[in-house]
């Protein structure tokens, strides 16, 4: 007899009763459980609220300063600037840019997005961990990079808690796989998100004089529109006032412009001082860390630091607290034999701020550190062809010498570089705002 025939034949009614009654009670005893269960499944936890400190950069209309990038010399415009130099380490020359000069009054972050910040972002945005967007990726946990990854991900964790810092240390130091696209979103949760308080503060006075606004908000779930539609192939600013990723204009003012007229044509060589490209005592000292924690430890008495990899000089090392120094030295995501891989990846990350060198504007870190992203669009370099977005890049990284941080180092790289964010910890970037938001009530 076959299956069929044997769900054709009805059931005798003494069985049929028999079931009906063995599948009631099973309900009555499931029901409970899908009850007390939903709430759970379904209740999404409440959005992070995050703090923003921004500085406050004034003189609208400043003039702009003429650089070849990479080289190490400034010009009043391009047409002082040499018909084709050519940039150290490479083949073809990025052409002259006029740059620096913004004609509004805007704030940009006193320092870099934090690790903190981000897991508190991904944790909103992402409560059930499905990473449908792509802002984590799994080079950035601790297990697959001992001494770089920050980010930890669990699936078996509950709503809104499946991003954790690999180590406590890593906290306070800035986020550094970013791409722009990450950063995009991060931004478009914080301009949709919602202002709980805003307070103004100014330190110092005359020309020493720091301006800051700092802003208590709420995250917004909301991260494909806002300051910049996802959608688009190359997103851009969408309005004149709120939350952005800063421009290249806006960064380099930021960090370089000299509103008294100190340095070559008003701009500094350092966001951290005037210096000179051309002698050692011109340019910044190197940070040292404490090897436990990766906080500062020369910082103050009037020294001038920041963290980059001088020349002759181990580059500043940490390793985390819940590592061992073999696994720091040794284990990566590319399975590069350790002496290889010491070579490639020789500088660390240190504690946001506390190189505690401000720039003209009362920025921190804008050298040294974690390079960041700007939101601007830039032609593929040496006339390269394809359909990726690429965009402009600032600030050096701890494994770089010093050449990157001057004001002619304007990097590039695409907005949506997978390999780059896999291997390189070392990709981070600040918040801004322009318009109403940063002087009106908001």
């Amino acid at each position: 007899m076959t299956n069929a025939a044997v769900l054709k034949r009805p059931l005798p009614a003494r069985r049929l009763v028999g079931l009906i009654a063995a599948l009631v009670a099973l309900s009555a005893l499931a029901l409970p459980a899908l009850a007390a269960a939903r709430p759970t499944a379904t209740r999404l936890p409440k959005p992070a609220v995050l703090t923003f400190k921004v500085a406050k950069v004034g003189q609208p209309g400043n003039h702009a300063v003429a650089i070849v990038p990479f080289t190490s010399a400034l010009y009043s415009n391009c047409s002082e600037a040499p018909a084709n130099p050519t940039a150290p380490g490479t083949k073809l020359p990025d052409p002259c840019q006029e740059v620096g000069s913004v004609g509004y009054e805007y704030g940009i972050g006193e320092g870099e997005v934090t690790v903190e910040q981000y897991v508190a972002f991904l944790n909103t945005v992402d409560p059930f961990g499905r990473n449908q967007m792509k802002l984590y990726s799994p080079d950035e946990s601790g297990t697959a990079w001992p001494r770089f990854g920050e980010i930890d991900y669990s699936g078996l964790a509950r709503a809104g808690k499946h991003y954790t810092a690999a180590a406590p240390e890593w906290n306070d130091k800035p986020y550094g796989f970013a791409n722009f696209l990450r950063a995009a979103r991060f931004d478009n949760s914080v301009a949709n998100g919602k202002i709980l308080s805003k307070s103004e503060l100014t330190l110092g006075s005359g020309n020493e004089e720091f301006k800051y606004v700092t802003y208590k908000v709420a995250l917004s779930r909301k991260t494909g529109t806002g300051m910049y539609d996802m959608h688009k192939r190359a997103p851009v600013r969408t309005s004149e006032s709120g939350f952005v990723i800063p421009s290249q204009n806006e960064w380099i003012k930021a960090a370089y412009f000299d509103r008294t007229g100190g340095g070559t044509y008003s701009y500094w060589w350092y966001p951290t001082n005037v210096g000179s490209p051309f002698f050692e005592g011109g340019s910044p000292t190197q940070v040292t860390l404490n090897p436990t924690n990766g906080d500062v430890t020369n910082a103050g008495g009037g020294a001038t630091v920041a963290n980059f990899h001088a020349e002759g000089q181990e580059a500043p090392f940490w390793c985390p607290s819940n590592q061992t120094l073999e696994a720091c030295e040794t284990v990566n995501p590319l399975h590069l034999p350790p002496n290889a891989y010491k070579k490639a990846f020789q500088g660390s990350l240190s504690t946001v701020g506390q190189a505690g060198v401000y720039g003209p504007w009362g920025t921190l870190e804008q050298g040294g550190n974690a390079v960041e992203w700007t939101d601007t669009i830039t032609p593929a370099p040496f006339g390269a062809k394809g359909h990726r977005v690429w965009r402009r890049l600032h600030g050096g990284v701890p494994n770089a010498p010093k050449y990157q941080l001057w004001l002619s180092a304007v990097g590039l790289q695409p907005q949506n570089n997978e390999f780059f964010v896999a291997t390189y910890p070392w990709l981070g970037f600040r918040i801004g705002v322009i318009g109403s938001a940063l002087n009106g009530r908001g």
